[in-house]
């Protein structure tokens, strides 16, 4: 519990900041949820449109502090990979 005006007021600031910080991760998450879900069941097209939205949420996500830009690289990197490979696999 809070003992000064300050810390009070730095409580409530905090509690602002972590709502406002699980709301961008948890969108995130969601789509990269949607994302792999997309190439996992083989609609690779449809996952081919929907990655500039994935990527770009992403990176919205490290704009607003919540992850590190180089957390956001790898990221990005990664759904990128994903659906690389799978298109690679389903020509061959």
């Amino acid at each position: 519990m809070a003992n000064t005006k300050q810390a009070e007021k730095r409580a409530r600031r905090d509690a602002k900041r972590r709502e406002r910080n699980r709301y961008h991760l948890s969108r995130m998450r969601t789509f990269i949820k949607k994302f792999r879900r997309m190439v996992q069941e083989g609609r690779l097209e449809e996952a081919k449109e929907f990655l500039p939205e994935v990527i770009s949420v992403i990176y919205h996500t490290a704009s607003k502090g919540v992850i590190h830009r180089n957390e956001a690289s790898r990221r990005a990197s990664r759904v990128t990979e994903l659906l690389n490979k799978a298109l690679k696999e389903s020509q061959a």
